[in-house]
């Protein structure tokens, strides 16, 4: 297995690599039997969520997982700059890229539960470009200066033994999107799964990728997206109205259609009923989520049946998206995720 790993494209005409995205709300020891298991079945990326207050801690997750999986592709879904000291950080990394033997990727973004929690804003993206910057001179065995002390400092063990994790960001807006062309190995959408809205954020990042001499093939893209798999269209789409109320209820960079403009609207009259509310942000009260209509839940997350999910998957890549990465519907039982694990891995290979 090789030591470091460099962004992976999706073949012509294939479906996208698969990702699971896991927030550790339950115990430990079951958020890595859950990596495991994604492992066991093929998934390319798993990606810990890191909010410090609200989850378990993700380097831990991680550390477990490296040494109990095979070929899995160990990341953050996202982590942030600021809760761990620059030196901290890229010590992390470089111990999980050890442990994996190479299988590490670093998913970052300005942040948002992890500082809300503490009464932090996310920090602009030009502190988070500097952070990355830092990031690969630390785990390249070079040496950096503290910010505060202006004291000269390096990661010891790495001056002869340099790693090169590559790093995602995670961008929904114009602004972060062109940042992640410019300098990022990897970008993780988080806009919806609508191709109009793809598109559009690749034009972004494209125009992000010139600036710096690159070209969007240079860029893995990974779309976030909720997931939910059922023989039944109709309750498969239910489990993802409450994640997906409240994604529509934040601000929306993309153009939206005039269609849906109208339900997300309304929607958003309740979002002053969140504001401030760091803790359990991920799912919208019940009486919310069922006021999302079906067309807005398509243009959001997957939610259907195999065969519409494959159709989408279809859709999706050729749009430009090299990974999906899947929450499975979260505030769903335990059960129910890890049926929607299988399912996703089987779309495509013949298997139901």
């Amino acid at each position: 297995m090789p030591e470091d790993l460099t962004p992976a494209t999706t073949t012509s005409g294939a479906l996208p690599r698969r990702g699971l995205v896991i927030y550790p709300n339950e115990p430990a020891p079951q958020a890595v039997e859950l990596a495991r298991s994604a492992d066991a079945l093929g998934y390319s990326n798993v990606w810990f969520g890191d909010s410090q207050n609200n989850w378990r801690e993700v380097a831990s997750l991680m550390g477990a997982t490296a040494v109990s999986t095979q070929s899995v592709i160990i990341g953050t879904g996202v982590t942030n700059a600021v809760t761990r000291h620059p030196s901290v950080f890229a010590s992390m990394w470089a111990t999980v890229a050890e442990l994996s033997e190479g299988r590490a990727a670093v998913g970052i973004g300005t942040g948002f539960t992890a500082l809300g929690t503490i009464g932090h804003k996310p920090i602009s993206l030009g502190a988070l470009e500097t952070r990355i910057s830092e990031f690969r001179e630390l785990i390249g065995g070079r040496s950096v200066v503290e910010e505060t002390t202006k004291a000269e400092y390096r990661l010891d063990y790495l001056t002869d033994r340099p790693r090169n994790v590559p790093v995602y960001i995670a961008a929904s807006g114009p602004s972060a999107l062109r940042m992640a062309g410019r300098v990022g190995d990897g970008v993780i959408l988080l806009l919806g799964t609508a191709t109009e809205f793809i598109t559009e954020a690749l034009g972004h990042v494209r125009e992000g990728a010139e600036q710096a001499g690159r070209t969007l093939a240079d860029i893995d893209v990974v779309l976030w997206s909720e997931i939910a798999i059922g023989d039944d269209p109709t309750e498969a789409r239910d489990r993802v109205r409450g994640p997906i109320a409240r994604l529509v209820m934040r601000w929306l960079p993309m153009t939206l259609p005039e269609r849906i403009v109208p339900a997300i609207e309304h929607l958003r009259t309740y979002a002053p009923e969140y504001e401030g509310d760091y803790y359990g942000h991920k799912v919208a009260k019940p009486e919310h989520a069922k006021e999302v209509p079906d067309e807005v839940v398509d243009m959001f997350a997957l939610a259907g049946t195999t065969e519409e999910i494959e159709g989408r998957l279809a859709e999706i890549s050729a749009a430009g998206v090299n990974q999906v990465a899947v929450v499975p519907a979260y505030g769903t039982t335990r059960e129910q995720r890890m049926a929607t694990v299988r399912a996703f891995a089987a779309i495509g290979q013949g298997t139901r």
